[in-house]
């Protein structure tokens, strides 16, 4: 597991019976992104598959959209957290520093002050974007994918498929997950994270750097909540459904209805409420 996970000593009470042991914990740490040499943004995050969260990240933020677009991304040798690039190139590297190049030719956004932002493992992009921002830099646009057709009992076994998977959460009970399934339900790729935000980039860049994208035909779950980040997310990589096994926020629903994004929250067992897009559901009749 290397860096995923860490061992610290605990006091067990149980029964009233006290005893001592090492437990299992998820690793947390920052990790700052670079983009063509300048900070960007940094994250909590569970260490592993750096360079497809950055990917990732960078697609919601708009700025990627194919492999093409990508040069590289490398870890800054001996890079500590908040020094300057001209300065973090001695000791020993943390691996908790990025830097993304961009392909010769792309465009290079404005990193001000209003972009460098600091994203927590619960938050996301908190108040940064907006229902505008997202429908106007969106590159694949939901309602001119092929049309996908789910069957309410596919979505209600999905949750099952996820957590089946989760290696780590086993371990540790600490861990966010989000998952790629295909509209026959196969799940296609899984990523855990401390945050749901930065799983679901882990898959987004994944996808990027294979050359998947848009993700037009599939389903995205998470174990969470819906955030408006995570709404953000799926239709920035061109995802048509999202469903969550918690609730979804008012600004996700916002934001789902007016991109044709299919929304779907408290996905448990057989039940489940549809918020947006229902159209790519086959609710049947009485509706």
């Amino acid at each position: 597991m290397g860096r995923v996970t860490e061992r610290r000593r605990t006091i067990r009470i149980r029964d009233g019976a006290v005893s001592s042991r090492p437990d299992t914990l998820v690793a947390e740490e920052p990790l700052e992104i670079r983009l063509n040499g300048k900070a960007l943004a940094i994250t909590m995050r569970t260490p592993g598959d750096d360079f497809a969260l950055a990917a990732g990240f960078l697609v919601s933020e708009g700025v990627l959209g194919s492999a093409d677009e990508l040069q590289s991304i490398v870890y800054c040798a001996g890079a500590t957290v908040g020094a300057p690039p001209a300065v973090a190139g001695g000791g020993t590297n943390t691996y908790n520093v990025v830097d993304v190049r961009l392909a010769p030719g792309v465009p290079v956004p404005d990193i001000t002050l209003e972009r460098n932002v600091y994203t927590t493992s619960s938050c996301g992009l908190c108040g940064k974007a907006s229902l505008d921002a997202v429908r106007t830099t969106a590159r694949f646009p939901i309602a001119d994918t092929p049309p996908v057709r789910v069957e309410p009992s596919l979505l209600a076994a999905l949750p099952d498929r996820l957590r089946a998977a989760q290696r780590v959460f086993d371990r540790t009970g600490g861990l966010h997950a989000a998952a790629l399934f295909s509209e026959e339900g196969e799940l296609l790729d899984i990523r855990e994270d401390v945050g749901r935000h930065n799983a679901v980039d882990k898959l987004v860049g994944r996808a990027l750097q294979d050359g998947r994208l848009p993700l037009s035909r599939v389903i995205l779950l998470v174990s969470g909540r819906a955030s408006f980040e995570l709404a953000q997310k799926a239709v920035m990589a061109g995802i048509p459904v999202l469903a969550a096994v918690s609730a979804p926020s008012s600004l996700a629903v916002d934001l789902a209805a007016e991109t044709g994004l299919t929304l779907v929250g408290f996905l448990r067992g057989a039940n489940m409420n549809v918020y947006a897009g229902d159209e790519r559901i086959a609710l049947g009749t009485g509706v």
